[in-house]
């Protein structure tokens, strides 16, 4: 089964800083919701795609993950304890159950099924109810990316035009690039978790197109030569990581690449979008 990217979360240690930061660059960020499991969200909603800004809100109620049992909001307190930045790419669903037959048949490393509720807080001040399916991963080779699909139940009560309207002509996800010292270690993996089995790879690293949007894997200096030196070096951390996000806009004066350091550990590229 072929996916699409379905989000990429972003830890950050102060939500509402976070937001104003992307704010600042012309996006619409949803209100806060809460997690059951101690988290907190802010959603940048795009045609298909999100980005979630997400925060330790209520670090008592975090659990530990356990063996097989997969603690989200231990996995990204975790994280943050290190840095901030992107954490978690997702991919869309269909089917939990389908997924996790693929996952299996390819030999990639699961955790047990995992599936919750929460409150969406809507643009008219309302209330919905939103619920997921995850199947979540882990490939030995990025232990500090966190990988999984997301089967959105209640997809209506999610999406919503005014959340994805944008004063910098935000539309679409068009690529995800990650960092990594060999690119093509990681073709095997990113395989199985795209489902997208062609791929092209060269010098400078592998790119694979998803159902929606592009995952790109570059060495440093191809990625260095892609956003530029203090884009570059803005760069904390271990690698393999999530580095950056580029969004098509549609408007030629938003373009740009914004660097990590203004947005808590993520850099942004907004291109044309017909480019």
């Amino acid at each position: 089964m072929l996916r699409g990217l379905d989000h990429i979360v972003v830890a950050v240690n102060d939500l509402a800083v976070a937001g104003k930061a992307y704010e600042a660059l012309g996006f619409t960020v949803t209100p806060e919701n809460r997690h059951p499991w101690g988290t907190a969200n802010r959603l940048i909603q795009l045609d298909g795609f999100f980005i979630e800004l997400l925060s330790v809100a209520e670090p008592d109620l975090i659990t530990e993950t356990v063996g097989s049992q997969f603690s989200f909001g231990a996995f990204n307190r975790t994280f943050l304890a290190k840095r901030e930045g992107a954490s978690m790419l997702v991919m869309e669903s269909r089917d939990a159950n389908s997924d996790r037959q693929d996952f299996e048949r390819v030999g990639l490393s699961l955790f047990e099924p995992f599936s919750f509720e929460r409150i969406a807080h809507l643009p008219d001040g309302k209330t919905a109810e939103v619920a997921f399916d995850l199947t979540i991963l882990r490939d030995p080779l990025s232990p500090e990316i966190g990988y999984f699909t997301c089967h959105n139940k209640f997809p209506e009560n999610f999406w919503k035009p005014a959340f994805q309207t944008h004063d910098n002509g935000a539309r679409e996800i068009k690529t995800i690039y990650l960092i990594a010292e060999d690119p093509s270690d990681h073709h095997e993996f990113l395989g199985g978790f795209t489902g997208q089995r062609e791929m092209r790879a060269t010098s400078l690293g592998l790119e694979v197109e998803t159902a929606r949007g592009r995952v790109r894997v570059l060495n440093p200096a191809a990625y260095r030569s892609l956003v530029g030196e203090s884009a570059a070096d803005a760069i904390q951390g271990e690698l393999p990581q999530l580095a950056a996000i580029e969004i098509g806009t549609r408007k030629a004066d938003r373009t740009g690449v914004f660097p990590a350091s203004r947005l808590h550990g993520l850099t942004v590229i907004l291109s044309s979008q017909d480019s």
